[in-house]
This record gives structure tokens, sequence and C-alpha cells, in this order.
């Protein structure tokens, strides 16, 4: 049986809620909030964890961690509040496509390659998600198009900056951690094969 298609296990649980306090950890105390017309947006480290998460522990379990860490702090802050169910589904699909990817076949967080398409895909995921809604909802509210777009360009400047940073964070803490975790029992328990 493959670890997509079995059931999720304690040790399962155990990696999800722990990346997803670490992220929430990340989130709330490295970053730098910035004040937009359209609303908040920050410069923050957490998207490393984020993209970790996939890279380290698959679609699945980065995707929920990524989600659940960055969604509560959105629920904690309340310049965020509003957007956070957003916010789980973004962050979710971020670390869930970095994770398909980074992961295919048995390179588990090791083979840069993979890992670098896979942030990158991630990074752009979300990016389209999150100037997709910012623009939409501009535009919802009666802003022309072009005013839109041109509204969430600090937005589009932030989300650019946070991705390079998570990519190139992620792609070198990736090895690192996936050999230190691969002796783990934790790990042996995520990744068997029946």
């Amino acid at each position: 049986m493959s670890t997509s298609s079995r059931k999720f296990s304690v040790s399962d649980l155990v990696v999800v809620g722990l990346m997803a306090a670490i992220i929430f950890v990340t989130t709330s105390f490295i970053k730098i909030q910035i004040p937009t017309p359209t609303g908040p947006t920050m410069l923050k480290v957490a998207n490393i964890i984020c993209l970790l998460s996939g890279m380290l522990f698959g679609g699945v379990r980065g995707g929920l961690a990524a989600g659940i860490g960055s969604f509560l702090f959105d629920l904690t802050n309340p310049a965020f509040v509003s957007g956070a169910p957003f916010t789980l589904i973004n962050f979710f699909l971020m670390a869930f496509v970095c994770g398909v990817i980074s992961t295919h076949g048995k390179h588990i967080g090791k083979e840069i390659l993979f890992n670098i398409f896979g942030a990158v895909c991630g990074c752009a995921t979300y990016f389209l998600l999150y100037i997709g809604k910012s623009v939409i909802t501009l535009m919802l509210a009666g802003s022309a198009f072009s005013a839109a777009v041109i509204a969430t360009a600090p937005k589009m400047i932030t989300s650019s900056i946070n991705s390079l940073i998570a990519i190139v964070g992620a792609c070198l803490l990736a090895p690192l951690f996936a050999k230190a975790l691969k002796s783990t029992r934790l790990y042996q328990n995520i990744f068997r094969r029946h």
C-alpha cells in the first residue's frame, strides 16, 4: 500500500501539528507588517517553513501544516482575520503543489531540481491566488481591472520578495533536514511502505 492511499496515522498528525505550530510562531514573530491601500501585507520567513513542510513531508501533510498554521495566525490577528479562509486554502495549495512535485518518486526533500521546481510552482500558485483574490475583491467593489492591478502592486512586490526568500531558503535547508529526518522513527513511520 502506498503512503498516498493509507489513512493518516498518529505520526502524520504529529508532523502536521508540529509544522503548523512552527509556521504559526514564525509568522507571529518573524515578520514585517506593511500597510497598503488594499489591506495589510507582510514580509516574512514563514513561507520557508511552508515550502519545507511540503518538501519534507509530502503534499497533503505539508499542505495541511502550511494552511492550518497560517490560518491560525490570521485568526489571532485582527488585520487578517477576514481573510483567514482564503489563507487556509492558499497556503495549503502552496505547500501541496510544492510537496507533490518535490517528493515525486523517492526524492523526499533531497533532490535539488525537484525541490527548486516544486518551490517555484508552489510559490507561483500562492502568488496567483493571493493577487487574484485582491484584484477580484477590488473589482467587485467597483474598481476597473487596471486600477485594481495597480492598487495591488505593493502586495505583488512583497509577495515576490517572500517567494524569492522562501524558494532559496527552503531549497538550501531541505537536503539538510531530509538527511537528519531520514534516520528518525517518526519519519520512517510516515514514509513506510506496506
